[in-house]
C-alpha cells in the first residue's frame, strides 16, 4: 500500500488553492503534472537545476514560472501547496526550507491522484520495458475510438505532441513507474494510482540504485498485484516468467498475452519497412486478423498485444483497436529517425537496459535490412552505470557492426565506487566476440569523431541513452549535412 502518512498529507491540501510550486519540475512526469495543473487554472511555479529538451520547451509552452537552481528563496512568495519530485533528496536546500516551514506538500503521485485520477477509470502500464510506448499507444487507440481519454506518459507521444493530455472521457491512461515516490515515501509510484486495469509488460532487474536484486524488484510488483481486488484486471505478458509470478496470488482477474506464450498470442508476424503485421489468436481461434502497427520491432508487437487485450476487457471492439493501432505514430526517442544526410540515417533511442538494447537493434535490423548498424551507447541510467549487467551488455549489441561506448556518466547525487562501475574497457572484448568492432571512448567528442570517420552511405547510426547524450545525434547529423554540401 502507499505510504501510511499519505492520507495525512492529502488531508492538508488547502481548500482555496491557487498557487502550486513543484520542486524538481524538469522531470518528465513532473513537467506533465505542471502543464496539467496550469490547464486546470492554477498558478504553477517550478524549480530545477537542469532543464533538458524536450521537457524544457513543454514547460515554457505551458506557462510554468521556472526558477533555475534550488533554494529556499524559491518558496517566496509562499505557495499554497508544494509538490516534491522523486529526484529531490532530503538534503536539497529547497526541501530543507520546505520541511522547516508550515507549507503543506505532496509527492508527485499523490498530487496526480488528488487532482486528476480519483474520479477517473485509471488504465495503467507497468513493467520493466515498453511502458512509455504502450501508454502512448493505449491513449491513442482510445482517442481514435472517440473515448477522449486523459493521459500522462514518460515521453513525448507523437500523436498528441505532448507528454500529457486532459480529456473529458472516463479513462485516464498513465505510465506506472516502479521507481520510488519521494524522499519521504520510498514505496513505488504505481501504488498510488489504484488502476482499474493494468498492463504488466515485463519484470526484470532494473533501478540498481534503489533495488538490491530481482527479488526486491518483484516484491514491488507483487505489492501492486496484491493491492488489487477482484474488480481489477491485469493483462500480463507471459513471455516474462517473473511477470506471471508476481500476479499469481493476486485477487485481480488476470489475462495473459505474449509472442511465445499466453491466452492471447501474436502470430504470423511480419516486420519490415512499413512496420509490423500480425494476427491475434486467442481461445484456439483467430480473434483479430491482419493487424497493422506502423512501428516495427517484435517488442512493439507485444506492446500492441497488451493494449489489445486490456482494451477489449474495457469494452473496445476489435475494429476500434485495429483502427487505432494502424495510425499510431509512436513516442519521441523510440527508434526515432531524426534525419538522413550523406546517405546515413540517424536514429535516436532511449534504450539503456540490455534487453531494450537487444530488441532495439533487432528491430532496426528488420526495418532496414541489409544496412549496417553502427551504435553509440552512453552508460547513463543508474543501472547502466553499474556493473550489474556487465555480462548482459556484452551480448546485447550482437546486432551491431560497430559499437562506440561512451564514458560512464558521473552523478554527484549517486557516486559509484570504481569496483562497482560498468567496465567499458572489459566490455569491448565481450561485444567484439559477437563480431562488432568496438571502441571504449574517453569522451563524447571522441565518439563523434570516430563515427564521422567510420560511417558511410547506407549506414544506420543509432544513439542509445536515457539522457541527452551531449546532443551527439544532432551533431552527427549536422556534420554529415556539411559533408554532403562540400
Amino acid at each position: 500500500m502507499p505510504d501510511p502518512d499519505s492520507e495525512t498529507r492529502l488531508a492538508r491540501i488547502p481548500a482555496n488553492l491557487r498557487h502550486l510550486h513543484l520542486i524538481g519540475v524538469a522531470g518528465t512526469a513532473m513537467a506533465a503534472l505542471a502543464g496539467m495543473l496550469v490547464e486546470r487554472g492554477f498558478r504553477v511555479s517550478g524549480s530545477d537545476n537542469q532543464f533538458y529538451e524536450p521537457t524544457a520547451s513543454l514547460l515554457r509552452n505551458s506557462r510554468v514560472e521556472l526558477k533555475a537552481g534550488f533554494g529556499g528563496g524559491n518558496l517566496s512568495p509562499t505557495p499554497d501547496l508544494v509538490v516534491v519530485g522523486n529526484v529531490v533528496q532530503r538534503v536539497n536546500p529547497e526541501a530543507q526550507a520546505l520541511l522547516a516551514s508550515t507549507i503543506p506538500y505532496l509527492s508527485m503521485p499523490e498530487a496526480l491522484w488528488h487532482f486528476f485520477l480519483k474520479d477517473k477509470n485509471v488504465l495503467m502500464v507497468a513493467g520493466t520495458h515498453g511502458k512509455t510506448t504502450s501508454t502512448a499507444m493505449m491513449a491513442h487507440v482510445l482517442a481514435s475510438a472517440g473515448c477522449d481519454p486523459s493521459m500522462l506518459v514518460g515521453g513525448v507521444a507523437l500523436d498528441f505532441d505532448s507528454n500529457y493530455r486532459l480529456g473529458d472521457g472516463p479513462h485516464f491512461v498513465i505510465e506506472g513507474d516502479e521507481y520510488d515516490t519521494a524522499f519521504f515515501d520510498k514505496g513505488p509510484k504505481f501504488l498510488h494510482y489504484r488502476a482499474a486495469g493494468t498492463i504488466l509488460t515485463a519484470v526484470e532487474f532494473d533501478h540498481a540504485d534503489i533495488y538490491r536484486d530481482l527479488d526486491h524488484v518483484k516484491a514491488s510488483f507483487r505489492a501492486l498485484a496484491n493491492q488489487a481486488d477482484q474488480s481489477r484486471t491485469f493483462a500480463v505478458c507471459a513471455d516474462f516468467p517473473h511477470a506471471l509470478d508476481v500476479v499469481k496470488e493476486s485477487r485481480a482477474r488476470s489475462v495473459t498475452f505474449g509472442l511465445s506464450a499466453g491466452q492471447f498470442r501474436a502470430t504470423e508476424i511480419r516486420v519490415g519497412a512499413d512496420g509490423a503485421h500480425f494476427d491475434v489468436v486467442g481461445q484456439g481461434k483467430t480473434v483479430a486478423p491482419a493487424m497493422h502497427l506502423p512501428i516495427g520491432g517484435r517488442m512493439n508487437v507485444a506492446n500492441a498485444l497488451g493494449v489489445f487485450v486490456l482494451l477489449r476487457e474495457f469494452g473496445l471492439s476489435v475494429q476500434e483497436i485495429a483502427h487505432g493501432l494502424k495510425s499510431f505514430r509512436s513516442v519521441a526517442r523510440r527508434q526515432q529517425v531524426l534525419g538522413e544526410a550523406a546517405g546515413v540515417t540517424v536514429v535516436d533511442d532511449f534504450a539503456h537496459h540490455p534487453t531494450a538494447i537487444r530488441v532495439t537493434l533487432q528491430a532496426l535490423g528488420e526495418r532496414f535490412p541489409g544496412r549496417r548498424l553502427i551504435a553509440a551507447f552512453e552508460p547513463r541510467s543508474n543501472t547502466a552505470r553499474r556493473s550489474v549487467f556487465q555480462r548482459e551488455f556484452g551480448d546485447a549489441f550482437a546486432g551491431a557492426s560497430r559499437v562506440y561506448l561512451g564514458p560512464v556518466y558521473f552523478k554527484d547525487s549517486d557516486p559509484i565506487p570504481p569496483n562497482e562501475r560498468l567496465d567499458t574497457e572489459a566490455l569491448v572484448a565481450a561485444i567484439a566476440a559477437h563480431g562488432a568492432a568496438t571502441f571504449a571512448c574517453t569522451s563524447n567528442d571522441e565518439i563523434l569523431e570516430r563515427m564521422l570517420a567510420d560511417c558511410s552511405a547506407g549506414d544506420i547510426a543509432v544513439f542509445m541513452s536515457n539522457g541527452p547524450f551531449d546532443g551527439l545525434k544532432n551533431r552527427l547529423l549536422e556534420a554529415l549535412r556539411g559533408r554532403g554540401d562540400s
